[in-house]
């Protein structure tokens, strides 16, 4: 029935069957992706920009409130070199890009993840879309580079440790709020639906601890090749699940 209606009617339909405010998606199969096309790995990671864009720009019409994007993992130090610092570049010139449209649009971005062993002109603009966007208030974009959940929970217990060392906290303080007000998305809810590109079944690290009870959507279409209609199909799918929270 849904693909019956106009594009205007389908994003109403959409809006009013949701109460999501949080997607997280790991977007998957850039690489893949450019070698189906015969390219180089660079042109899958470019077209993936323009593929987030195309994201934001849906979340907006769908009245989702905050994005999670996976962009770089602990574990991608291991790719080659090459690869490593052309998405170190890739970052940098997208976010001094796309700051001027994220304040036109009224989006607010953040970086989770471990900043300590990127050099310090990327770190710099970092702060610097963070800095700019801090007031924008419509979407909150929130972008895993250099991040980890298991080192992130790590980090949480230490600096829970510390706290407890300080005498701020007893260990008979600490609760499952104590642990997520110490992790990099301590100011924004859990998410309601994580999409995974690209095909793959698991979870790769990724916010292990807010997704207790979120719901997961995988899709075989690459993440190059993502935009409205696929969140719209994503979206939709979400609204026919029952969320019960073990009850």
């Amino acid at each position: 029935m849904l693909n019956l209606l106009s594009e205007t009617d389908k994003i109403k339909e959409i809006v009013k069957n949701t109460n999501l405010q949080h997607i997280a998606i790991i977007m998957d199969g850039n690489r893949r992706w450019a070698k189906s096309k015969f390219l180089p790995s660079a042109a899958g990671h470019k077209k993936g920009v323009e593929a987030l864009r195309a994201t934001l720009k849906a979340c907006a019409k769908f009245n989702v409130k905050y994005l999670t994007v996976y962009a770089f993992s602990t574990e991608n130090w291991n790719r080659p070199k090459e690869e490593v610092e052309f998405l170190m570049s890739l970052l940098a010139n997208t976010i001094k890009a796309e700051v001027p449209e994220f304040i036109e649009n009224d989006i607010k971005l953040t970086f989770i993840g471990d900043r300590s062993s990127l050099n310090k002109d990327l770190i710099k603009v970092l702060e610097y879309g963070e800095e700019q966007t801090n007031n924008c208030k419509t979407l909150n974009l929130q972008i895993a580079f250099n991040y980890g959940s298991r080192m992130e929970l790590t980090n949480a217990v230490k600096q829970i440790c510390e706290k407890i060392k300080n005498g701020e906290l007893t260990a008979q303080d600490i609760t499952e709020k104590t642990i997520s007000e110490n992790l990099y998305t301590s100011n924004i809810p859990d998410p309601d639906l994580l999409i995974r590109t690209g095909g793959e079944k698991r979870i790769s690290n990724y916010l292990l601890w807010q997704c207790a009870y979120t719901e997961i959507y995988v899709t075989d279409t690459f993440w190059p090749e993502f935009d409205e209609n696929a969140l719209a199909i994503a979206i939709t799918e979400f609204n026919k699940r029952s969320r019960r929270f073990g009850k």
